[in-house]
């Protein structure tokens, strides 16, 4: 059975034979000296004499998607009336109210008390 790989499995199948190659894996084929002095002990040039001899025991994982089950449903969520989106500020506000969290504004008397400790912490 011959597996068709894209050119990037064949650069990376490639790649990774070579650089066995190049540190003193040893040949999966047997080549002359004559065609190893051809091919100038290139190693990539090895590395593709088997791969084209089907030698290799370099396998290649491909993920396959996965198969989901049943139908994909889209929810539908209620669209907010603007007649209901203003109620429920209205009541919000109201809460807010009652319970008295509103902020004041800063004093500038409240501001210059706190700066005048740090500099008498810093100064000791």
């Amino acid at each position: 059975m011959i597996e068709h790989f894209t050119k990037y499995e064949v650069a990376r199948i490639l790649g990774a034979r070579a650089l066995q190659i190049s540190m003193d894996a040893p040949l999966l084929i047997k080549i002359s000296k004559e065609e190893l002095e051809n091919i100038r002990y290139d190693s990539i040039k090895i590395a593709e004499l088997e791969f084209n001899s089907e030698v290799l025991p370099i396998t290649v994982k491909r993920p396959l998607p996965k198969k989901i089950e049943g139908k994909l449903r889209r929810e539908v969520v209620p669209e907010k009336k603007p007649e209901d989106v203003k109620s429920v500020e209205q009541t919000e506000e109201k809460e807010i109210q009652d319970e008295g969290e509103i902020m004041e504004l800063a004093k500038p008397d409240d501001e210059t008390e706190e700066v005048e400790t740090n500099e008498e912490a810093v100064g000791e």
